[in-house]
């Protein structure tokens, strides 16, 4: 093989279409010198072809599509040629820019020539003409001329918008589906592909499912299964783009069940109805589906023969003396008969008696000298059975006085004054002993005793499941400046308001938090009472997760407590990787809360605390404050390695070594450094507000008859929840009502929490518990210690299933809420209410791009644009401006990308929605951008791409 080039240099216009023929007469020259210079003898390389024979093109230059700015090479190869050479829209292609190759053909002897070209994307586009650019080959024989296929040459483009988006649709079950697309404009045509759920359809598989209609999707007949998020994806040669997604829900309309039979008439006599049912479950509604019309109770009118109870009549006259000296007299139950059911007559139906008064001989004795045994053994018996009668009812007796002694002993007060079981409400004391009291928290401090106080330990009953024998020592451990107001059930159902405070001796000192729950008992009787304060959960040390991160970063969460961790992309060096580990103190608070400084939120810990990170990471922690500016003043505080607690800053201040936003339910914190944090509270003015979450679980308790209900009190965050659900799963108990949330003032105010309309005839409530009142000072703390209340109730009758009543907890001066119970206390027929929704406990920790919701692509391009000072300004400062962030802006200022530390604060807010339609808004009010966030995906942002298609406004 060897390669033939064309010397010389040609000139532009007209010159260059002389080149090959130039070229063609050189060659010609050449052969004829061969053949002279050879004797006349023909070389086989000299003979460019056969007799007759013009060229044959074996390949033939082919349609080409230039990618972004890279070249197509065309090629052509023709049998026998002497030259080949390019024609591009009517002019010949320089001879330089051919490359040719030659070869023979060995089954037949001839030259094979092949040429090729280089086409540019410059030549292309300053092409302008009525069509495509074109290229042809044009190759000679000695014979003459053969011309090639014309092959277009066209620049490769797809656009970003597309023509038309699939529409989302609601369709009844077995309905037809048609979601239409239109792909964006390319060269060449983009191929349509279908993500169901971002996971692709294929139709060969699915004969209910047609995708090749005009791009369209066809779904025959619905299935619930077919509901999902579709998306429609084109790609070209070029790249790829995505349409907005769109919804289908496939729904089903209720239907009616059979009618169940009719039930029996609901009178044992006269006029009364009997009904029967259906329930619309043939099928349940689905997804939205109408429900079904109609009755679901139909009631018709029934009549029952009413039962006839017997009645005896008058007795009959005495039959004549019968030689045994007896005689007798009958009577019949037919005044009236019993009919329909009715009971048959009481009583006997004959009489027999001694017709002679003892006169009657019988074996020559008088009847009243005869004894018979029968007689005597019938006498013992009767005897014998008298006394057994006696005994068991004195036995009955002194075991009922016995219970009723100790169940007044339950009650656990010592009433002086009797007038109080009777309705009154007279004033009595706690007899208290005089010695020191070991748990108080200032042992110097010696109690008053001669000082009298309101006691104000809420009067609970000890639930059954919990009882703590009181001691002596325990006497001074209830709660200080607590009122007890007593109100008898008979009072509340009345809706008579009157209470009656109980006063006792109590210390003046401040009594320790913890987990003793008992009082000491007021005599020392052989009565033992109970009493239980508001009391607290058992405790546990931490609750913790860990997650293995890397450069990529992720997120790390704590379920249920609404506690997680941001480590954004590029905060840990590339090859390394840190065991990251994240925990909620369970224990007593270590953080010692000043004056009138509360605890707002859990104590978070993460770490290890000797990591570094090049990028501030985001940690974000559920609060219980109602956020205001102007009734609060919140910090941020960080436990230093010696145990003790530093604030770290005012979530109000202006800072550049952290940030912290605060969002109504948490507060997001960007911060340099691992440790453990907490949100602390100061109150401004009396209007500052906590939210608390109430509660009621029930279950029941030794005693089969009684029933019990503990009311909460926490603090609103996830975790504070998590602590009673977890308790109560450990005692049984069960929620009873969807919790509530209660706005609880810093006006110094105590709380009331009442039990209200319970049944009269079938429950009742023991005396001294129906209200009670929690002081300020225990509510105010309660992230201490969860807070709750017992209450026991008990049945008439073990029939009793089903129970209602109401559960207010008011502050007073303040706000209330209404907890409505109604349940059975059978765990059979009890509906279950769910404690938690549980969206953040599948995956608690999520490493690279899945963790974040926006994809790093985009991320760099929207750092790319912001960051870059600009004179409208339309920089990170109107990006902070536009996601909420107006203010400690010179945080931002101090960071390597100010715009992807706000991306990574949007990230923390948004974990769960993820609203990717607001943050592309932002962007587009601000001007920087003119698509759809969601749009856009990695695949199509190829630096390259993008350049180009800034470049040409595609």
């Amino acid at each position: 093989m060897r390669r033939a080039a064309a010397a010389g240099g040609g000139g532009a216009g007209g010159a260059r279409r002389w080149l090959p023929w130039l070229g063609l007469c050189f060659w010609a020259a050449g052969a004829a010198a061969a053949r002279g210079s050879d004797n006349g003898e023909a070389l086989p390389e000299s003979i460019p072809s056969a007799p007759g024979t013009l060229p044959h093109f074996i390949e033939e230059p082919d349609d080409a599509y230039i990618i972004k700015s890279n070249p197509i090479a065309l090629r052509c190869k023709a049998r026998p040629a002497m030259q080949i050479f390019f024609k591009c829209n009517g002019e010949w292609v320089h001879q330089n820019e051919h490359v040719s190759e030659e070869s023979l053909d060995e089954s037949s002897g001839l030259k094979v020539r092949e040429v090729f070209i280089n086409v540019t994307r410059q030549q292309v586009e300053d092409f302008h003409g009525p069509e495509d650019y074109w290229c042809q080959c044009v190759a000679w024989s000695h014979l003459g001329t053969s011309k090639s296929r014309k092959a277009s040459v066209r620049i490769a483009y797809l656009r970003k918008n597309f023509e038309q988006d699939p529409q989302g649709r609601e369709v009844p079950i077995e309905g037809m589906i048609v979601l239409h697309c239109r792909p964006p404009e390319g060269v060449p045509a983009a191929e349509v592909e279908w993500l169901k759920n971002e996971e692709p359809i294929d139709s060969e598989q699915d004969e209910n499912i047609d995708t090749r209609a005009d791009h369209n999707l066809i779904i025959r007949q619905a299935r619930l299964s077919d509901s999902g998020n579709y998306t429609c994806m084109a790609a070209n040669i070029v790249a790829k783009r995505r349409s907005l997604s769109a919804t289908v829900v496939v729904y089903v309309n209720g239907g009616w069940s059979s009618w169940t039979e009719w039930s029996a008439c609901n009178v044992r006599c006269g006029r009364g109805w009997q009904k029967r049912s259906r329930t619309c479950t043939n099928p349940a509604p689905l997804n939205g589906g109408a429900f079904c019309e109609g009755m679901s109770v139909q009631k018709i009118t029934c009549t029952s023969l009413c039962p006839v109870d017997g009645s005896w009549e008058v007795w009959s006259e005495w039959s004549v003396c019968s030689p045994e000296c007896e005689h007798l007299r009958i009577r019949e139950c037919t005044a009236p008969p019993p009919r329909n059911g009715g009971k048959f007559c009481e009583g006997l139906s004959q009489e027999s008696e001694n017709c002679t008064d003892g006169l009657c001989i019988l074996d020559k004795k008088p009847l009243h000298e005869i004894k018979p045994q029968s007689i005597e053994n019938a006498s013992d018996i009767a005897l014998y059975s008298g006394l057994g009668a006696a005994v068991v009812a004195v036995a009955v007796l002194v075991i009922g006085v016995t219970l009723y002694r100790r169940s007044q002993s339950d009650y656990g007060v010592d009433v002086i004054d009797s007038s109080a079981l009777t309705g009154g409400f007279q004033t009595f004391n706690f007899k208290t002993v005089r010695q020191g009291n070991s748990l108080l928290l200032n042992s110097s401090m010696q109690p008053d005793l001669t000082v009298s106080r309101t006691y104000s330990g809420p009067i609970c009953l000890q639930d059954p499941l919990d009882k703590e024998l009181m001691t002596e020592s325990s006497l001074f451990n209830p709660l200080s400046d607590i009122k007890v107001k007593v109100q008898s059930s008979f009072m509340v159902s009345l809706g008579v308001s009157e209470r009656a405070e109980y006063h006792g001796k109590n210390h003046s000192g401040t009594f320790p938090h913890g987990n003793n729950r008992s009082f000491s008992t007021m005599h020392p009787r052989n009565k033992t009472p109970y009493i239980q304060n508001l009391s607290s959960l058992p405790t546990r040390t931490e609750l913790r997760t860990t997650g293995v991160f890397g450069h990529l970063g992720g997120r790390l969460v704590m379920p249920n407590t609404g506690v997680s961790l941001l480590i954004p992309h590029g905060a840990i060096p590339e090859e390394n990787s840190w065991e990251i580990y994240m925990s909620i103190n369970q224990g007593e608070p270590s953080l010692q809360s000043d004056g009138s400084e509360v605890l707002l939120s859990p104590e978070v810990t993460c770490g290890p605390p000797d990591m570094i990170v090049t990028t501030p990471f985001a940690l974000t922690i559920p609060h219980c404050a109602d956020v205001s500016s102007e009734h609060w003043n919140i910090h941020l505080k960080k436990r230093t390695q010696q145990g003790k607690w530093e604030e770290v800053m005012s979530v109000e201040d202006e800072s550049t070594s952290c940030y912290c936003l605060l969002d109504p339910f948490a507060c997001h914190v960007l911060l340099d450094s691992f440790g453990t944090y907490a949100l602390t509270g100061e109150p401004i003015t009396d209007c500052a507000v906590k939210q608390l979450k109430v509660a009621v679980f029930g279950c029941m308790s030794c005693n089969s008859l009684d029933y019990n209900l503990r009311v909460y009190c926490v603090d609103n965050t996830p975790w504070a929840f998590q602590e009673v659900v977890s308790d109560e799963r450990h005692q049984g108990g069960q929620l009873l009502e969807e919790p509530k949330l209660l706005h609880f003032k810093g006006n110094t105010f105590s709380l009331q929490i009442s039990v209200l309309d319970i049944p009269p005839f079938l429950w009742r409530i023991k005396p001294f518990t129906a209200c009670q009142e929690v002081p300020f000072s225990r509510v105010w703390c309660s992230n201490r210690q969860p807070l709750h209340c017992a209450f026991s109730l008990e049945r008439y009758t073990p029939t009793t299933t089903q129970l209602s009543c109401k559960i207010c907890i008011r502050q007073l001066k303040g706000h209330e809420q209404i907890l409505q119970v109604q349940t059975s206390i059978l765990e059979s027929e009890r509906e279950t209410i769910t404690f938690f929704a549980q969206e953040d406990s599948t995956f608690p920790a999520q490493t690279g791009p899945k963790a974040f919701k926006i994809p790093y692509s985009i991320r760099q391009r929207i750092c790319a644009t912001f960051d870059t000072p600009n004179a409208k300004g339309k920089d990170w400062q109107m990006l902070a401006q536009k996601n909420s962030i107006n203010r400690n802006l010179s945080y931002f200022a101090t960071q390597s990308s100010p715009s992807a530390v706000i991306l990574n604060l949007w990230e923390a807010r948004h974990q769960h929605d993820g609203d990717l339609d607001s943050l592309a808004c932002a962007l587009e009010e601000i001007g920087r951008t003119h698509t759809k966030l969601s749009n856009i995906t990695e695949t199509q942002l190829d630096e390259a791409d993008f350049n180009y298609s800034r470049q040409n406004g595609l």
